[in-house]
């Protein structure tokens, strides 16, 4: 038996839809993830980015367990002395809900040249509206 190894012609994506308020953030980050990794295809090859494309929809009602909304916290830093920002989820959520979710996939895919292509393949809205409808994405359960 000879190991297959995907060529980029034969990469074929498909669209995947899936609703953020049925489970929670860590949950939903590893399926978003395995789906824009294309570790669930049976011809994935590490070295080819031939994941599919994913639409989240409904972020602002993302659920977390426990007391995540007000522990958990978001940094970010300018380089400057002195200006440390940090918001938590729940203020997150209110100003930028996609940025939870883009965040936690982020985390859960493998830090290398194929990142920012992966992470351009996930589209998430606040809301049920999106705008991929022409591509028919399968819905996840």
């Amino acid at each position: 038996m000879k190991t297959y190894s995907q060529k980029t012609a034969e990469i074929s994506r498909e669209w995947w839809i899936i609703d953020a308020s049925t489970m929670p953030l860590g949950r939903l980050s590893v399926i978003i993830a395995d789906k824009i990794m294309g570790k669930s295809k049976v011809t994935f090859t590490p070295h080819n980015d031939n994941g599919d494309f994913v639409v989240v929809t409904n972020a602002k009602d993302i659920k977390v367990t426990g007391n995540k909304m007000t522990d958990k916290h978001y940094y970010r830093h300018s380089g400057y002395p002195g200006n440390l920002k940090d918001l938590t989820l729940e203020e997150v959520i209110e100003k930028n809900p996609a940025l939870v979710i883009e965040q936690a996939v982020a985390g859960m895919i493998p830090k290398n040249k194929l990142q920012a292509e992966r992470l351009k393949r996930l589209k998430v809205f606040p809301g049920a509206e999106h705008a991929h409808t022409a591509q028919q994405p399968k819905e996840i359960k």
